[in-house]
């Protein structure tokens, strides 16, 4: 059972940036549908491209909304509100204490 908490962990760490990938993968997809309907290739590139980071900054957007609002998700993932894991947040939590002290 040890294996499998840490399996979850690791995809619960990999979650946030696996689904910003996949979320400017499909707007990109999308924008390109749209961009065929223009003329400019330049201007298809842009719509593309927007398209894609719109899509996945609302998709991070609404991860992060949905991780700050659900504890039990945070705990099952060990990752905090923020979407980083929970080890990062401990070892920067000692780096502040220890430079706290010099």
């Amino acid at each position: 059972m040890r294996w499998l908490r840490a399996l979850v962990r690791v995809f619960g760490w990999l979650l946030t940036p696996v689904l910003a990938w996949a979320a400017s993968f499909f707007g990109a997809v999308a924008g390109a549908l749209l961009a065929m309907q223009v003329r400019e290739p330049r201007n298809g590139i842009l719509v593309t491209a927007v398209a894609g980071g719109a899509v996945s900054f609302l998709a991070i957007h609404f991860w992060l909304r949905f991780l700050r609002r659900h504890r039990e998700v945070q705990e099952a993932l060990a990752v905090s509100a923020e979407g980083t894991p929970l080890l990062v947040d401990e070892e920067l939590g000692e780096e502040g204490k220890d430079s706290g002290r010099s």
